[in-house]
């Protein structure tokens, strides 16, 4: 098997918020690695894990085969592999992993040269399909809502100029023209592409959409007393944990003089395990770095029915 490059973040967090024990079945929706599987299996928890990528399969060498399953599949599908209140346990670890940045040929990163793919499986649009063939105002919008780039339009309209002359097909062909349309670097901490390549992956992959159908398959894959724990690491991905757990638990919002209480619809379905999301301390910050922006939130499901027609 080869080493796995991914270093799993909030690895003690999980493991403590999950509290899988003897029997229970645990749901790895992002097997990536596999370092949140290889922590949980000495509970005497079995993992049924999920991921889309086919090239994961390596990390599974090697798992007890009487405790472990990998499903090459979405995370949205947990329901229709495993069925409602199955589980006892399902985590998430949302977005793109090291392995995956780290390989060129994987065509997710502005530092390294290769294919503009961006595709965690091997169907659908790349990022080439994207940047190449989207008019300047679907393109600039995937920039400022997806990767929250201000600077939206004017890096879509030089994407526009330039692909008239010559198509995009490799990543650092992309990123030198983000960085020129922004100006450079100027010094600045973050690549100028950073925030256009994040956007461009969550399109691709339809990140946010599946991460909303995905919790939504865990509310009804997680017996009472289950526990979802959901690590995220941009904002967008947080807010939609953030939201969902929140009207779950019945914390609508209070109302003002400018609008109207909002109504629960249902009886809470989840009750957080904390109100505040936890962080990586600064020690885990030290060994790695790309923690920084990482979250994670939990929650017990509670007796109540699945909250039909929520959104």
């Amino acid at each position: 098997m080869s080493a796995a490059p991914h270093i799993s973040v909030l690895l003690d967090e999980v493991v403590q918020a999950l509290d899988a024990k003897p029997g229970d079945v645990v749901v790895d929706g992002t097997f990536g690695a596999g370092g949140y599987t290889r922590a949980v299996l000495p509970t005497g928890a079995g993992v049924v894990a999920f991921d889309r990528d086919p090239t994961v399969r390596q990390f599974a060498e090697g798992l007890p085969a009487d405790r472990f399953r990998l499903v090459q599949a979405r995370f949205s599908e947990m329901l229709d592999e495993l069925g409602p209140q199955s589980v006892d346990g399902v985590m998430l670890d949302l977005g793109v992993s090291s392995m995956q940045l780290d390989q060129a040929e994987r065509g997710f990163s502005f530092m390294r040269d290769g294919p503009l793919d961006m595709r965690m499986a091997d169907t659908g649009p790349t990022a080439a399909d994207l940047v190449n063939t989207l008019d300047q105002t679907e393109l600039a919008r995937i920039l400022y809502v997806y990767g929250e780039e201000h600077a939206s339009r004017r890096i879509a309209s030089f994407i526009v100029r330039r692909r008239e002359e010559k198509p995009f097909e490799r990543t650092l062909d992309l990123a030198e023209v983000i960085e020129r349309a922004v100006g450079g670097r100027k010094g600045a901490k973050v690549h100028p592409a950073t925030r256009s390549f994040q956007g461009l992956r969550i399109a691709v992959n339809d990140e946010l959409g599946e991460l909303e159908a995905g919790l939504a398959a865990a509310e009804r894959v997680l017996k009472p007393g289950g526990r979802l724990v959901v690590v995220t690491f941009h904002s967008l991905e947080d807010r939609i944990v953030k939201a969902f757990l929140a009207e779950r638990a019945g914390r609508t919002p209070g109302g003002s003089r400018h609008a109207p209480p909002v109504a629960a619809t249902a009886a809470p379905s989840f009750q957080l395990i904390s109100n505040k999301a936890i962080a990586p301390g600064e020690a885990e910050l030290a060994v790695n770095p790309r923690a920084r922006s990482s979250k994670l939130r939990a929650a017990v499901r509670t007796d109540a029915p699945v909250w039909e027609g929520a959104a």
